[in-house]
């Protein structure tokens, strides 16, 4: 999950934080190291400790993921998969439905 999270880092659409809190949730358990390196990094460490603590995220940030989500995911719908794939775009619509009811789920923050 870590090195998905760190690919995320450099390729648009891709989310980092969602994997680096589950690469936390996993090594808070299993590697201490890696657990502490998750959380102090000065990239996504923030959210992933607000997260973790049950804080919530800014609603400034939802918006952003959001509407991240649905620009690549719509535009995988429409242009990127071919139309032979019909239950492939199913899937990704599905998935982002899934995601969006998920962060909407997230406590929100007033404040960044």
């Amino acid at each position: 999950m870590m090195i998905i999270g760190i690919i995320g880092i450099f390729v648009p659409g891709l989310p980092t934080t969602p994997f680096m809190i589950v690469a936390a949730a996993c090594f808070v358990r299993s590697s201490e190291r890696c657990y502490n390196w998750v959380i102090n990094n000065r990239i996504f460490g923030k959210a992933v400790r607000e997260y973790r603590s049950g804080e919530g995220m800014p609603f400034k940030i939802k918006v952003i993921a959001w509407s991240m989500m649905w620009v690549f995911g719509l535009y995988s719908v429409l242009i990127g998969i071919p139309d032979t794939l019909f239950y492939l775009k199913l899937l990704v619509l599905a998935l982002l439905i899934a995601g969006t009811i998920f962060i909407y789920r997230i406590p929100s923050k007033s404040s960044v």
